[in-house]
Order: structure tokens, then sequence, then C-alpha cells
């Protein structure tokens, strides 16, 4: 089942992370040298502290990374 992209999504707020739901930036070279790339951004909905919580425009997956360092944690 494919979620509507949420009604606090803001292009201007985006974020670079891989998207677990759907993988879309595999094979990509901008995204594998770990670069801003035009095309697999996530929304930044929110945040609380060092947690954010990302939908994927491709897939509408939702999620929570942990950004602290070391972290790098989603939890769904």
């Amino acid at each position: 089942m494919r979620l509507p992209i949420d009604p606090q999504a803001d292009r201007a707020r985006r974020a670079w992370v891989a998207c677990p739901g759907c993988d879309d930036a595999r094979g990509c070279v901008t995204c594998s040298e770990r670069r801003n790339c035009s095309e697999h951004w996530r929304y930044l909905i929110s945040n609380e502290g060092a947690r954010v919580h990302l939908q994927c425009p491709a897939c509408a997956h939702t999620w929570t990374w942990d950004t602290r360092a070391g972290r790098g944690r989603r939890t769904a």
C-alpha cells in the first residue's frame, strides 16, 4: 500500500539519506560519492532533537533516522 505524501512535506526541507523502502539511489554515481543528488532526496518532515522523520518522494515510505554520531539507526 502506497501512502500519500505527508501534508507537512516541503521540497525546501530535504535530506539525502538512502530510502530503506525502495533503495532508488542504488547505482547512482552522485549518491555513491555521498553528494547531494538532484533526484534521490527525501522530505524532511520534522525532527525531535537528533531524530529526524523522513519520507521518500519516490515510494512514499516514512521512517525515523537517529542522526547522532555512531547511531545511524532507522526505526519504522
